[in-house]
């Protein structure tokens, strides 16, 4: 009964913490999208493009032409002819890859403006915070890589055919 007492008196001593409502909601910082999905995503986006790349390198600096990486460089050359699916090339290269970007990126930064003073509109602060987290980091910056090796594959084959 002692040890009953004790806490009941314990229990009516505590003190509640305080917490204003109308500052918690500016401490919560939600992401858009799912970190894990937006990278399991992202590598489906990247999958693709990437294995372009790879076969493009294998045809052109080791000679290989024949086996899985001769078919997809000819695939690709006959959906550029194909006149009703032409559009299919650059959308698998550079869309998918800026969509990647994208989703990564909702889901690693989180944007905050917070209103200070008695009148709450003379000042305001505007923070921008990036979550670390590496396989969306990753997915980032190999998207950005695959996307501006196809513009410049594309600039320097426009710039070849003209002269």
């Amino acid at each position: 009964m002692k040890d009953e007492d004790e806490f009941l008196k314990q229990m009516e001593n505590l003190q509640v913490p305080e917490m204003n409502p109308k500052e918690h909601p500016k401490m919560v910082k939600m992401a858009i999208m799912n970190a894990k999905r937006s990278a399991a995503l992202g590598v489906w986006l990247i999958v693709v493009p990437c294995y372009f790349l790879l076969c493009v390198f294998m045809y052109y600096f080791f000679h290989i032409h024949t086996g899985w990486f001769g078919a997809m460089f000819r695939l690709m050359e006959s959906l550029e002819k194909t006149p009703g699916i032409s559009f299919l090339g650059p959308i698998i290269l550079v869309v998918l890859p800026i969509i990647c970007i994208i989703i990564n990126a909702l889901a690693i930064i989180h944007v905050q403006v917070q209103k200070f003073g008695p009148q709450q509109s003379k000042a305001k602060e505007f923070s921008v915070t990036i979550k670390v987290k590496l396989w969306n980091i990753l997915l980032i910056l190999l998207s950005l890589a695959v996307v501006f090796t196809f513009i410049a594959y594309v600039m320097t084959e426009n710039i070849s055919i003209k002269n």
